[in-house]
């Protein structure tokens, strides 16, 4: 599963300035892939773009090397999950029947779940460390449970790709922690993973290649030593970073500065 997007162009409704400009990047197979940006530059708008719930102005987007818009919406269910910036539940469901809601692109109308699907279940919910949530109700959780149920819910799917929109949002450390190390062993299992992020630190450490947007355009691409320069960061943040080596991990750490330290 690859994912890619040539010269893609978003523009909401008659807004001057596109949200997307021009932008081109491409996910191999196997990869966990860091969206990076300040609020405001394209990051939500890319994923949306990829799962073909905005239509570009200009460009294409491509999923396992077909044009999105070639895809059933139930194949594209099975092949990809998704797990938003956020969601509206309209109705209360237990822990389980949510997570179970991951298996119904592979049931249809008329099969039932089969044992096949219970462990897939079990599975998503052991790996997100949401198991002992079994029986809650999603509307009793807090912000960083529902979240971890949401991510369990789209590996319920067994997905040859996943897109993930801050999934890291209201967790502690520990689960952020869980989290990443997660989607970066998804990966190494040949899972192609995009993951939209501010967290650029911890992105840092796990991912493979980085996409920095600013202002719906590409500031950088590739590598870490592509992306995480001084001066680039600076430019795309507005503000004063220094760039360091983490001492444990060897991945480039990235410390903001004092204004006053910079001038």
């Amino acid at each position: 599963m690859t994912f890619e997007a040539l010269d893609l162009a978003v523009r909401y409704g008659r807004a001057r300035r596109r949200a997307l400009d021009g932008v081109t990047m491409r996910v191999p197979k196997g990869t966990l892939y860091a969206v990076l940006g300040p609020n405001g530059s394209g990051k939500s708008t890319l994923m949306r773009a990829l799962m073909g719930v905005v239509r570009p102005e200009q460009g294409e987007v491509k999923i396992g090397g077909e044009p999105t818009r070639s895809w059933t919406r139930r194949a594209l269910a099975q092949a990809v999950g998704a797990v938003p910036q956020a969601e509206h539940l309209a109705f209360p469901l237990t822990v389980r029947d949510f997570v179970g809601m991951g298996r119904y692109p592979h049931l249809g109308p008329l099969r039932p779940e089969c044992e096949e699907d219970r462990a897939a279940i079990r599975e998503a919910m052991r790996r997100c460390d949401v198991a002992d949530l079994v029986d809650r109700d999603t509307t009793t959780l807090s912000g960083g449970e529902l979240q971890r149920v949401r991510i369990a819910r789209a590996l319920a799917q067994e997905p040859s790709g996943l897109v993930l929109d801050e999934p890291t949002a209201s967790l502690d450390i520990r689960h952020e922690m869980t989290i990443f190390r997660l989607l970066r062993n998804s990966a190494d299992r040949g899972m192609t993973v995009l993951l939209i992020t501010h967290h650029i630190n911890l992105a840092a450490r796990f991912a493979d290649r980085f996409l920095l947007l600013s202002g719906g355009r590409v500031a950088a691409e590739g590598g870490a030593g592509d992306v995480f320069k001084e001066e680039i960061l600076e430019s795309v943040y507005r503000w004063p970073v220094a760039v360091r080596a983490d001492p444990l991990s060897g991945a480039p750490q990235v410390t903001p500065l004092q204004e006053s330290t910079a001038s």
